[in-house]
């Protein structure tokens, strides 16, 4: 196969599982934007984390948050925390508790009742990722998951998930990020929009 016909192959490979998760989620999607928009509303808080590619789509969806995504949008911040940014508390963590505990135990410290966690993973076997939603049940947050492949254990302690239906780790990110995209300009269209 030649280099062009890898490169149609791919992106038609993306649009057809796009078009899947189109049919299977846009429910789900509208639903866990107006869980989060309630959050808000209510003075609280959504962390993100996620490990590898997933920690850069975490960091990437609070900031559209905290910040804006709509570039004509002039609304206010919105308490959105990535959770992977520290790299001190990282280290120090993972350096005296394991690498298991660098998001539990920020969410042992920041996280409230009321809060959302908000998890990305491709596979839904990351420990850290578990261990933190563990930690935010307890707390009595809310956890959301967006997840890959069959879920993984991490599907069992998430309160509201995505879990795109493929093996294949580029093409669930790039649906993550879609949905992530798509949540944030609910949310935005929600809680900023005239006559809401």
């Amino acid at each position: 196969m030649n280099q062009k016909s890898l490169v149609e192959k791919q992106i038609q490979e993306s649009i057809a599982l796009k078009q899947r998760v189109q049919e299977k989620f846009s429910a789900q999607i509208v639903q866990i934007a107006q869980v989060l928009s309630l959050c808000l509303k209510k003075k609280k808080k959504i962390f993100f984390c996620g490990n590898g590619g997933s920690a850069a789509d975490a960091i990437h969806l609070a900031a559209e948050l905290l910040v804006r995504l709509s570039p004509d949008s002039k609304r206010k911040a919105l308490p959105a925390i990535a959770l992977n940014t520290n790299v001190s508390t990282l280290t120090a963590c993972a350096n005296d508790f394991g690498f298991e505990q660098i998001f539990s135990r920020q969410i042992e410290a920041l996280g409230q009742k009321g809060d959302f966690l908000f998890t990305l993973s491709t596979s839904g076997k990351s420990r850290n990722l578990i261990e933190a939603a563990k930690i935010a049940r307890k707390k009595g947050m809310k956890v959301i998951g967006f997840l890959g492949n069959r879920g993984g254990g991490l599907s069992q302690y998430t309160d509201y998930a995505i879990i795109v239906p493929s093996p294949n780790t580029p093409r669930i990110q790039e649906v993550h990020i879609m949905l992530g995209h798509i949540v944030c300009d609910l949310i935005e269209r929600e809680l900023f929009e005239k006559g809401k």
